[in-house]
């Protein structure tokens, strides 16, 4: 059973009643953001960008002793959940970590809890 089946709109049910379209796809997105910040490696590299403010791929990876590709598909995860920023500079690109983003995950993580 895959996640969209466990909380589909016609089946989701809030203390408020139903579930709208829109309440589904926030929790559609808080989820995959969840999950790309929920690596261990990933992590690291939120880590090592964070401790150099910015850092370019081919720093990054050589810190991570990590593979071009590996460093690349993960870092590609984190754009994609607007976890990590880009800067081009010539022929470089220069990733940070998007702070903002950072304190609303933990504003949602929180709000859970509560």
């Amino acid at each position: 059973m895959n996640y969209d089946t466990l909380i589909a709109p016609q089946h989701a049910v809030s203390s408020d009643g139903p579930l709208k379209e829109n309440d589904y796809l926030n929790i559609k997105k808080a989820a995959m953001v969840l999950r790309a910040v929920n690596h261990g490696l990933r992590q690291k590299i939120i880590q090592t960008i964070y401790e150099h403010k910015r850092i370019s791929v081919t720093d990054l990876y050589v810190k991570l002793r990590l593979e071009q590709s590996v460093a690349s598909q993960h870092l590609a995860i984190l754009r994609k959940a607007n976890v990590v920023t880009t800067v081009r500079e010539g022929k470089f690109i220069y990733y940070a970590v998007n702070h903002e983003r950072i304190d609303s995950i933990m504003n949602f993580v929180n709000n859970l809890v509560k």
